[in-house]
């Protein structure tokens, strides 16, 4: 008896050191055989790609022919290149995604426009649902290669307003510059070691975001060299770098393997076609909080602004939602031709890393970070 208890005592430990989890497990290669670059789900767990809804009503050709918006309607500063008929579907649909009939108070059309004078810029909502369009067509002009580099779309998957709204004024996923500190009995951590959702209750900073996703600082964890002269890494910028990537992974329902190759996860040859797309997904999600929501600067009210004053900004999770393609790579600019956009005036998306697995892009003459 005693025998069979002294085996218990060590069986049952080890069992629960080898990190078992009940339950079907889903495993996808992603690399070639051997590599160890698997993506292991638990089945119960995994994030349910979001359903798309249907567009209003068909788009045919003719639709695209006629006059302008900007010529029938007063005050269309975006989308005024599209042809009338053009605009009114995709003003419904921009309800439809954003503030359905009954979902809100006002929903509707009058959740952005006065009924008694539509062109009038009165609701805050109307300028920034107008910072919004010029922000998507931007990310689908702009950013492509973010989708292109690892999605075979044809360029079409981009977003909608749907993407991160999903039928809500606001997106469900966002951040500020102030994130609740967890509760814990023996007082406030500053924001580390104390296991936070943000970063996949890793007790890492739980505020990578403010650093990493706004602004231009570099990501950096290793050096390339073993004496490195012209950078180094300090502690806390090592932290928040893995924070930041544990969100993704966890915002992307995916490990580390799914960009990386762990035999050398600086090594761009070694690294799988989504890291590029990442690397730009980084890029763009901080042109989006800098240019964009950031720069709407006063016309955001308290009540839509973090516990810090500063608006609610996006990160990886506010359109993948748990899923590594979001809304499973749902080719959405199809049905939506007139989001896509054209490259504006200004600084074009970065070049990848000249040693990056090969992606439509030039060579880098300073090697970029991340």
């Amino acid at each position: 008896m005693t025998r069979k208890l002294v085996s218990l005592a060590i069986i049952l430990p080890a069992f629960l050191l080898a990190g078992c989890e009940f339950g079907t497990k889903v495993v996808e290669q992603t690399g070639p055989r051997g590599a160890g670059t698997f993506q292991v789900a638990n089945k119960s767990t995994m994030a349910v790609v979001g359903k798309v809804p249907d567009p209003p009503y068909p788009l045919t050709p003719d639709m695209l022919q006629g006059p302008r918006a900007k010529e029938t309607y007063q005050n269309v500063k975006v989308l005024g290149d599209l042809s009338t008929e053009e605009f009114n579907y995709t003003m419904a649909s921009i309800t439809n995604w954003v503030a359905p009939d009954g979902t809100v108070a006002n929903g509707g059309c009058n959740y952005c426009h006065n009924p008694e004078n539509m062109a009038s810029d009165e609701k805050y909502t109307k300028v920034v649902a107008r910072k919004m369009l010029q922000m998507t067509r931007n990310i689908n002009s702009t950013w492509r290669p973010h989708f292109q580099a690892s999605l075979n779309t044809g360029g079409n998957a981009g977003v909608t307003c749907w993407t991160c709204h999903r039928g809500q004024p606001v997106p469900k996923y966002n951040w500020s510059e102030s994130l609740p500190e967890p509760n814990r009995l023996n007082g406030n951590h500053h924001g580390q070691n104390a296991p936070a959702q943000t970063v996949a209750y890793a007790s890492l900073p739980n505020d990578p975001f403010s650093a990493l996703l706004q602004g231009k600082n570099q990501i950096r964890v290793q050096a390339t060299s073993a004496y490195p002269s012209s950078y180094k890494s300090p502690i806390e910028t090592t932290e928040k770098t893995y924070g930041l990537m544990m969100h993704m992974s966890q915002g992307l329902g995916v490990n580390c393997t799914y960009c990386h190759n762990t035999q050398n996860f600086a090594n761009w040859s070694q690294s799988r076609t989504q890291r590029v797309s990442a690397w730009y997904g980084i890029r763009m999600v901080r042109d989006s909080n800098d240019n964009y929501i950031s720069a709407l600067g006063d016309v955001w009210p308290a009540n839509r602004r973090g516990p810090a004053g500063d608006p609610r900004k996006i990160y990886c999770t506010t359109c993948h939602q748990g899923v590594n393609k979001p809304l499973g790579g749902y080719p959405m600019l199809k049905d939506y031709p007139g989001l896509k956009g054209t490259p504006v005036a200004g600084p074009a998306a970065p070049p990848a890393p000249a040693d990056a697995v090969p992606v439509a892009a030039a060579a880098d003459t300073a090697k970029p970070a991340g």
